[in-house]
């Protein structure tokens, strides 16, 4: 496949402001459709995708997944795919990706797995029932992969076996192994049809250097230091440079809408934070809105961070526009999932699909479920797609 070509297309549930999104783009799917229920997440994904070429016959669908009507998505899909109105969509689509609700599983909630009301895997099982894609892939904290909740993972790759899915991956991916610089652990189910997961393989991502908040910052917390014309400045800036050059961020949140204005996290979050020279309280405001400097640049803790540096903390493109105030636009960068760490996953996939359909050689044999290790390796290694259940831990 050259640079440019997308034969391998895709639906996405729960997709946010576009993180998944995102990356299964740059690992070169061709995006469907895009559903979401909030209304500020969809704002911001119609103004990044709706008139942008290489998004071309991408839908934004604004809806309740639990409300969702599957049989107009299906006649919407017939229609994107080139099918008659007869035909059955079963094979068609290549993938169907989500990162359906954290909260049932996460330890910062009361981790109450399927008997919590916003549980979405059903409803995820239930589409694949319908739409029967070529693969899936589930994005989670990796509180799933808890002891606890194995009787529920064991249900759900029940499930997907008796529509014809084996598991090919069910791992905690660390998104500082994938150049993010971010301490983001997130547990990430891949199943594919029998033909194409006997070619699925996973390739460790290599030891690099990690990427500090220092080197992902510097541009973009330079010029708002110069931006401000403080004698100041210089000095705060080389004094932040220095503590953010330490390590990664922590994971950021989202928070909850029930609970004040955007922040950095909770208590020890902050703490990390102030750290790496960064004021953890609060959210600032873009440059060209910024209305107190001792507020968001020269804190004690150091500065705040815009939203669209914590954008850049989780990985996305700078060119990706969020939609909304502040602190919504906050929270949609929050509760968004690492574009390289999906476009990782999609290029195995995509490698799969490929590989079946030029005839390559299946991958090794069946391997027991492995204890959770390091979440790299010294170099890279191949891991067959039946034997592969790492992570444990808190999400």
């Amino acid at each position: 496949m050259n640079s440019t070509e997308r034969r391998f297309t895709s639906v996405e549930i729960c997709a946010g402001a576009g993180g998944q999104a995102v990356g299964l783009h740059d690992a070169l799917f061709k995006h469907l459709a895009l559903i979401e229920v909030d209304p500020h997440a969809c704002a911001t994904l119609r103004k990044n995708v709706e008139g942008n070429s290489e998004w071309q016959g991408c839908e934004v669908i604004e809806a309740d997944l639990t409300k969702l009507d599957l049989a107009a998505l299906k006649d919407r899909l017939r229609r994107q795919l080139g099918l008659s109105d007869e035909e059955d969509v079963t094979g068609k689509l290549d993938l169907l990706a989500g990162g359906v609700p954290c909260p049932p599983f996460s330890v910062a909630g009361k981790q109450l797995g399927q008997d919590d009301e916003r549980d979405l895997f059903p409803t995820m099982i239930n589409m694949v029932r319908e739409l029967r894609p070529n693969a899936v892939m589930i994005e989670n904290v990796r509180g799933l992969l808890d002891q606890k909740f194995e009787p529920y993972r064991q249900r759900i790759l029940q499930d997907l076996e008796a529509l014809g899915y084996r598991k090919c991956l069910w791992k905690v991916l660390e998104a500082k192994d994938y150049g993010v610089p971010q301490l983001r652990p997130r547990a990430i189910l891949v199943a594919m049809t029998e033909k194409y997961a006997e070619h699925f393989t996973w390739l460790d991502p290599e030891k690099l250097p990690i990427t500090t908040v220092a080197q992902a910052l510097e541009g973009s917390m330079r010029q708002r230091f110069n931006a401000v014309n403080d004698p100041r400045a210089d000095d705060a800036f080389k004094r932040w440079y220095g503590e953010a050059s330490k390590d990664v961020a922590p994971t950021v949140v989202g928070g909850s809408k029930k609970h004040g204005g955007a922040d950095l996290g909770p208590t020890r979050a902050k703490k990390a934070w102030r750290d790496l020279g960064v004021c953890g309280l609060g959210v600032a405001n873009d440059p060209e809105e910024m209305k107190d400097k001792e507020r968001d640049l020269f804190a004690p803790a150091g500065p705040k961070l815009t939203v669209g540096q914590a954008a850049i903390i989780q990985g996305f493109p700078e060119t990706w526009q969020f939609v909304g105030k502040k602190t919504a636009a906050y929270r949609q960068v929050g509760n968004a999932f690492p574009p390289p760490v999906a476009q990782a996953v999609g290029e195995r996939i995509i490698a799969a699909l490929e590989a079946t359909n030029t005839g390559a050689s299946a991958g090794q044999p069946d391997g027991p479920f492995e204890v959770p290790g390091p979440s790299v390796s010294a170099r890279p290694e191949f891991r067959d797609c039946r034997g592969d259940f790492e992570g444990a831990g808190i999400g």
